[in-house]
């Protein structure tokens, strides 16, 4: 499956390459470990992508 998958790596990339790769289609988002292509992903539908990225964003995740 990942083969057929464009990824792109993050903007928050760190020199270290500390990274995460992100690839989309209509119906999924994939996200894998930029030093680790070949090793396991992760899927998520498209709506529950959604719900993270505003979860993050909202702060939902920060530690306190």
């Amino acid at each position: 499956m990942s083969d057929n998958l464009m990824w792109h790596k993050s903007s928050r990339s760190g020199a270290a390459g500390h990274c995460v790769e992100v690839a989309e289609t209509r119906t999924a988002v994939y996200v894998r470990d930029s030093k680790d292509t070949a090793g396991p992903m992760l899927r998520f539908a498209a709506p529950a992508w959604v719900a993270f990225i505003n979860g993050v964003r909202d702060g939902e995740f920060d530690r306190t």
